[in-house]
């Protein structure tokens, strides 16, 4: 069993920034890419932020120069440095991990979510 555990959200002003978590553990072999989605209501999940396992990095262009994704490859654990933080990226922030487990397989796993409301 892998479980992946996401902190850090909450309400935050226009302007404001937020950092969120996510660590990884159980019976991992390695990880491969891991990433930030999030899930709007009414909208699709959306993938926000990506992150190989050789620190390769992609974003969402809608939040490209103010979010910046960053991983410890020896904890398994993830990280989302939100600034300038906008009403429009209220949303379910949900960790993903792409990894292959101790029985051999590989497997995406996904965090429970993590609520951001940007609000005045």
């Amino acid at each position: 069993q892998v479980q992946l555990v996401e902190s850090g959200g909450g309400l935050v002003q226009p302007g404001g920034s937020l950092r969120l978590s996510c660590a990884a553990s159980g019976s991992i072999f390695s990880i491969n890419a891991m990433g930030w989605y999030r899930q709007a209501p009414g909208k699709q999940r959306e993938l926000v932020a990506a992150i190989s396992s050789g620190g390769s990095t992609n974003y969402a262009d809608s939040v490209k120069g103010r979010f910046t994704i960053s991983r410890d490859n020896a904890n398994n654990t993830v990280w989302l440095q939100m600034n300038s933080l906008r009403p429009e990226d209220t949303a379910v922030y949900y960790c993903s991990a792409d990894l292959l487990a101790k029985d051999g397989y590989q497997y995406d796993y996904w965090g429970q979510g993590t609520q951001v409301t940007v609000s005045s």
